[in-house]
């Protein structure tokens, strides 16, 4: 487990330690565009960090380092002509 150091978290330094993970699933979602396009979506998460802070039902909020991938497929037609 790593050390805990502390986090920005709603305006204030909160304690908490970055949690090791396993991928269990990375789906994409699709969005078919009104213009034709087709976006295809997916959050890939480099780091989760839990937080030693609390909701109101006990559970501890998590602080997510990711990045989403973006791939479309766009119709001819819109595409810029070199």
């Amino acid at each position: 487990m790593a050390k805990e150091r502390e986090y920005d978290f709603q305006g204030r330094k909160v304690l908490g330690q970055e949690i090791e993970f396993e991928i269990e699933k990375e789906a994409w979602n699709i969005y078919k565009l009104a213009d034709g396009t087709s976006l295809k979506v997916k959050t890939v998460v480099a780091t989760i960090v839990r937080l030693n802070e609390y909701n109101p039902l006990g559970d501890p909020f998590y602080l997510l380092n990711a990045t989403n991938a973006v791939i479309a497929d766009v119709p001819e037609n819109l595409k810029k002509k070199g």
